[in-house]
C-alpha cells in the first residue's frame, strides 16, 4: 500500500496498519446488554496506510471507492445517513478523528484497502474504525491501551455516525489473538482468549456470505435495541444480562415481543458460557448444537433472521453438518456451519444446490481461520 500511497498523496506513509473483521462464534445482541459474546478475528480485514497532516484535517482515500473526502478533525457530529451514498463509509474514518482528538490526535491522510465483503455482516465498519483508530494513536504516540482504543471506536459508531453498537465488534478487531475466540464479559470489559482450533478436531467452520446485503444504521437494529432496554426498564433490572429468573420474568411482562426478546438474550448468555465450557473442554463438536439453538432463537425471538440464512442453516444440516448460525446485527449478512473437515464439500455443495433451486445469486464461501487482532503491518 505505500506505492499506492504515495501515488495518490504525493508523499510517502508513515506506516500501515490492519485491522481485521470479525465472525462472533456465539453470543448475538447480548453485547448491549451487558451480556457475554464470543467472536475471533478473520483473517480479512481493513488496512490503512497514513500519514500525519499538520492542518487539522483527515483526508481519507479508498482503493474501493472513487471519492476523496476531506474533513476537519475538530468538527461536529458526523452522522452517516447525512453524507452522500458514495461517501458514507468516510464517516467512520472521521468519527474515530474526532473522538481521538479529545486526546492528542490530529489530522492525518488515510489510504483505505479492504478484503471484506461490505454488508455481509463481518463488522467491515469496525475493522475500519479500528485501523484508523491504531493508525492515529501511533501516529500521534498518544498513550491509549486497547481495550480503551476499542470503547473510543465504539463511541465514534454511537455518537459520531449515529449506529448504536455495542462494544464487540471493536474488541474482536483490536484484541483478538491467533488460534483464540475471545471471551468477553461486555459490562466488566473483561476478555479472556479461549482456544479455537477446528483444523485439530477434524472439523471446519465455514462462513458463508449469503450476499443477502444488510445496513444497519437504520432503524431495525435501534429498535431491537430500545426493546430489550425498555424490558430491562419494565423488570427493573439495569440490563437483560441481569434476569436470573427467565420464567418470572416472562410472567411479568404483558408484551409478547418484549418477552421474545428478553427469551433470547437470557438464554444466549447461557449459551455462550456453556460455548466457553465446550471449547475449554476441547469438545468441538458438540458446539453444534449451541449453534443450532442460536439460530432458531434468533429466528423466532429476536425476529432477525432472513431467507438465505435460514435457507443455508437447513441445506447445512441436512448434508450432516453439526450446526450453523446467522451471525451480525441481522436482517442479512453472513452464516457460520459448523462441519466435520470430511463432510465440508458436501455441505458446500448442499447449500449451493439450494442457493441454486431457488434462483438466487450464489453464496460466497470464506476461508475463517481464527487470526491475529489488529497490528502494524510496516
Amino acid at each position: 500500500m505505500t506505492e499506492a500511497f504515495r501515488a495518490a498523496f504525493g508523499r510517502p506513509a508513515e506506516g500501515v496498519w490492519h485491522a481485521p473483521g470479525r465472525v462472533n462464534l456465539i453470543g448475538e445482541h447480548t453485547d448491549y446488554n451487558d451480556g457475554f459474546v464470543l467472536p475471533f478475528a478473520l483473517s480479512r480485514g481493513v488496512s490503512v496506510a497514513a500519514a500525519r497532516r499538520d492542518d487539522g484535517v483527515l483526508e481519507v482515500r479508498s482503493l474501493q471507492a472513487p471519492a476523496t473526502v476531506t474533513a476537519p478533525v475538530d468538527g461536529g457530529t458526523v452522522v452517516s445517513e447525512n453524507w452522500p451514498s458514495d461517501r458514507a463509509w468516510a464517516a467512520y474514518p472521521v468519527g474515530v478523528a474526532r473522538v481521538l482528538r479529545e486526546h492528542g490526535t490530529g489530522g492525518a491522510s488515510l489510504l483505505v484497502d479492504s478484503d471484506l465483503p461490505q454488508g455481509a455482516g463481518l463488522s467491515s465498519s469496525a475493522a475500519l474504525e479500528c485501523a484508523t483508530a491504531l493508525a492515529l494513536r501511533d501516529l500521534y504516540g498518544v498513550e491509549i491501551d486497547r481495550p480503551a482504543l476499542a470503547r473510543l471506536a465504539q463511541r465514534a459508531e454511537n455518537e459520531q455516525v449515529g449506529m448504536p453498537c455495542g462494544l464487540m465488534d471493536q474488541s474482536a478487531s483490536l484484541l483478538c489473538t491467533h488460534g483464540h475466540a475471545l471471551m468477553l464479559d461486555c459490562r466488566s470489559e473483561l476478555s479472556a482468549q479461549v482456544p479455537f482450533d477446528p483444523a485439530a478436531s477434524d472439523m471446519t467452520l465455514l462462513v458463508i456470505n449469503t450476499r443477502a446485503s444488510h445496513t444497519l444504521t437504520g432503524g431495525d437494529y435501534g429498535r431491537r435495541r430500545a426493546e430489550c432496554e425498555e424490558a430491562a426498564a419494565l423488570l427493573d433490572v439495569p440490563a437483560l444480562r441481569d434476569v436470573k429468573d427467565l420464567a418470572a420474568a416472562l410472567g411479568a411482562l404483558p408484551d409478547p415481543v418484549l418477552r421474545r426478546r428478553v427469551q433470547h438474550v437470557v438464554t444466549e448468555n447461557h449459551r455462550v458460557e456453556a460455548a466457553v465450557g465446550l471449547l475449554r473442554a476441547g469438545a468441538l463438536p458438540e458446539l453444534g448444537a449451541m449453534l443450532n439453538a442460536s439460530h432458531l432463537s434468533l429466528r423466532d425471538q429476536f425476529e432477525i433472521s432472513w431467507p438465505e440464512a435460514d435457507a443455508t442453516v437447513d441445506a447445512a444440516l441436512r448434508a450432516g453438518a453439526r450446526g450453523g448460525r446467522m451471525v451480525g446485527g441481522g436482517f442479512g449478512g453472513s452464516v457460520i456451519v459448523l462441519t466435520s473437515t470430511a463432510r465440508a464439500q458436501q455441505v458446500r455443495d448442499a447449500i449451493t444446490a439450494a442457493y441454486e433451486k431457488r434462483s438466487w445469486t450464489p453464496p460466497e464461501f470464506l476461508e475463517a481461520p481464527p487470526s491475529q487482532g489488529a497490528h502494524r503491518v510496516s
